[in-house]
């Protein structure tokens, strides 16, 4: 059966779908810990707190949404109508978490845990449908994987814009007051997140639909998705994968400024070392990214997915033995490490479309937004592990904000910057070994469930 090609456009629209949504969720990964500790003056260990609390309920939500979603019906479709109806509310809260109001301190933390639970949950009802999106927009695995890579190059792009941005933004508008400068510069990648969502929904189209004689048994989706081996192998890589990103971005600013001791003086233009290490990592990510086409031409996805997972977890541990004067050298080994990572995440929200088909065609029963929120679940709940180890730690191993920290707390910074992520990613890795969709069977799945649509 053929299907019409997804245009430039649409890609794009796609794409910047991973862009609207990094405005918040990036500068989260890297300032958001260091934001509520030195900026807002909570304690490391009740943030690490609110991080697990609130997020391990969050991520229960993925699950029902994916399943309101699959069952949503309006002329935009299942998943589309929900990035219109979310992403004002998206933006307005991700600015509401940075305003600082003048609070007590127990107001502080009550404001926190609010603000971000409500921006969690609107992360939910937007990301679950823009993920599920991708499983809809064409039955072709090859066009996925384009789309997909596209949507990464332009996320990867937002990323290395937040990287380079944020703290130089912050100091400007906020003229000395951190604070100001983070609530100015939150405010503008509120506008910019809410502009580019509702080009998202304008320009993509949903394509594939579930199988007409398909019940709205919840039961029968459990049922199925619970029996998709390929999909539990997925959800366990991305509970550690997620773990890593957590940990490691939780511990990032902390061990340049503190371990590394880096100060803010420039070294480019306004970009001081910090920055640029954060702008030489996401460079590379882009430039990963963009090579993935050409890489899974070439290599099956599943083989090349584990040669890089490991390769990267292993370059994650070698930061261990740099020491913290040899700055050029972090940043090279933190930019081929990133390099190398940048097709990944591409290539795994691809194969979760995948496994969607999988699932339809062994099963007869297509649960997409189930699938994909299973697997956001999954990853929610290793951020929320991974964050709430990550103010542990700090608490543990004696960290204090804006004091010149103790040997032991520049262990545990360092510790938590190469050696957990290595071991979090490598176990990801061993899970992927279950993943066991290779491309002559995915041949053969679209090839079939192309001959049954058509009989449909």
């Amino acid at each position: 059966m053929s299907h019409q090609p997804i245009t430039l456009r649409e890609k794009i629209g796609y794409g910047l779908g991973d862009s609207a949504s990094n405005f918040f969720f990036h500068t989260f990964n890297i300032f958001l810990l260091a934001y509520y500790v030195d900026v807002f003056g909570l304690a490391a260990a009740a943030v690490g707190t609110m991080f697990l609390v609130t997020k391990l309920f969050d991520a229960f939500t993925d699950v029902i949404m994916g399943m309101v979603a699959d069952r949503t019906r309006t002329r935009w479709g299942r998943f589309r109508p929900w990035i219109l109806w979310v992403a004002i509310p998206y933006g307005a809260i991700g600015y509401l978490m940075f305003a600082n109001p003048d609070l007590t301190a127990n107001g502080k933390l009550i404001y926190a845990y609010i603000t971000y639970s409500l921006m969690m949950l609107a992360y939910t009802a937007i990301n679950v449908p823009y993920s599920s999106l991708l499983g809809v927009i064409s039955p072709s695995p090859a066009e996925r994987t384009s789309l997909s890579t596209w949507r990464f190059v332009l996320a990867f792009a937002a990323q290395l814009t937040i990287s380079a941005f944020v703290i130089p933004l912050k100091n400007t508008l906020g003229g000395g007051d951190e604070a100001l400068g983070y609530q100015l510069t939150m405010a503008i990648f509120a506008v910019l997140s809410i502009t580019l969502w509702l080009f998202t929904f304008s320009s993509t189209r949903e394509r594939v639909q579930v199988p007409v004689s398909q019940s709205t048994d919840l039961r029968g989706d459990l049922r199925v998705i619970i029996r998709n081996g390929p999909w539990l192998a997925l959800v366990v890589c991305g509970l550690f994968t997620l773990m890593m990103v957590a940990v490691r971005g939780g511990a990032t600013l902390f061990y340049r400024t503190d371990y590394a001791g880096v100060g803010p003086e420039p070294v480019l233009w306004i970009f001081d070392k910090t920055s640029l290490f954060f702008m030489g990592g996401t460079a590379a990510m882009v430039v990963g990214a963009a090579f993935t086409k050409a890489l899974t031409n070439r290599f099956c996805r599943r083989k090349l997915l584990l040669a890089l997972f490991a390769i990267h977890g292993l370059m994650l541990g070698l930061f261990y033995f740099i020491p913290p004067e040899m700055y050029w050298t972090m940043l090279a080994v933190n930019t081929l490490a990133t390099l190398v990572n940048g097709p990944t995440p591409a290539i795994v929200w691809s194969m979760y479309a995948d496994v969607a088909d999988y699932g339809e065609w062994k099963f007869r029963r297509r649960t997409t937004g189930l699938v994909f929120s299973g697997v956001i679940f999954s990853h929610k709940t290793g951020l929320a592990i991974g964050a709430g180890l990550a103010g542990w730690m700090l608490g543990w191993f004696g960290f204090v904000a804006n004091e010149a920290q103790t040997d032991s707390a520049l262990f545990g910074i360092r510790f938590m910057f190469t050696v957990i992520p290595c071991i979090l990613l490598l176990i990801a890795t061993a899970a992927l070994l279950f993943y066991r969709i290779d491309n002559p069977l995915l041949a053969r799945i679209e090839r079939e469930l192309a001959e049954r649509r058509a009989g449909a």
